[in-house]
């Protein structure tokens, strides 16, 4: 398995996997965030697309969220922050999550940051068991919900 930045021309196919592995949690096929998720190419703009890739497929992907990054939600200053970490449900449970968000943490660490912080549905249980084996800890304080209906729960790793 391969860690790479995204490139323009898999836009779509990270587009497909990260809908794919959200469909679980998605409000039916007229959910407005399934519109941000398949736009890869606006994330990649204003942040930074990953993906993990073998044998030309795409298996997972996140979105990195450097400091200046529009998409971040709940980072503080001196804090690294990712999104959208989305696993194709093909690929779940063979440590393709763990192995790009260990690559978040890495890149954080060497960028001088002093926590890696996140944002997750609520409802997210499997990602949340990935999060706390990887040493995250909840993190209440920072827990928001964007709109009516939509519970987010934070977690924060020191570095």
């Amino acid at each position: 398995m391969l860690l790479r930045r995204a490139r323009p021309d898999e836009h779509e196919a990270v587009g497909r996997v990260t809908v794919a592995a959200y469909e679980p949690f998605l409000d039916g096929p007229h959910d407005p965030y399934r519109v941000r998720l398949a736009d890869v190419a606006g994330r990649d703009r204003d942040a930074e697309v990953w993906v993990a890739v073998e044998g030309g497929q795409v298996l997972g992907n996140v979105t990195v969220c450097p400091p200046g990054s529009p998409w971040r939600e709940v980072a503080r200053d001196g804090e690294g922050e990712f999104r959208m970490l989305a696993v194709a449900p093909q690929a779940q449970r063979r440590g393709v999550g763990a192995a790009l968000a260990t690559m978040v943490v890495d890149r954080f660490r060497s960028d001088g940051a002093r926590a890696v912080v996140l944002s997750s549905l609520e409802a997210m249980a499997g990602a949340h068991r990935l999060y706390e084996r990887l040493g995250f800890v909840r993190a209440p304080d920072r827990d928001w919900s964007p709109y009516p209906g939509v519970s987010l729960v934070a977690y924060t790793l020191e570095l």
